[in-house]
């Protein structure tokens, strides 16, 4: 029972962790770009898009596909930056355990 007991306690502090790394990892940031900088995007830990830039050389009205896959790219990623991120600062906290669920 006493087992019991810690084991309860240490997923407290774990769970204590994970929502103080959270709030961390939604402040901190990844860039990625496309087209040799002519489309950049920004994605925070929470995998969320906070910034698109766009250079308005690369807008041409006659070749939107062009411009839609380089958005795509850059989205996808950033976007793939920030997993990598929220995954090596998870695998910090747990240790490297592969605790499913988790992220």
């Amino acid at each position: 029972m006493k087992n019991m007991g810690n084991m309860m306690k240490q997923a407290q502090k774990l769970q204590n962790k994970m929502l103080k790394m959270q709030e961390e990892l939604a402040g901190k940031t990844v860039e990625a770009s496309s087209g040799g900088g002519m489309v950049n995007v920004i994605a925070n830990g929470r995998q969320q898009l906070v910034d698109i830039r766009i250079e308005k050389e690369v807008v041409d009205p006659d070749d939107v596909e062009m411009l839609q896959d380089l958005v795509l790219a850059a989205v996808n990623d950033a976007l793939d930056k920030a997993q990598e991120m929220v995954s090596g600062e998870m695998g910090k906290l747990t240790g490297g355990m592969n605790i499913p669920g988790l992220m």
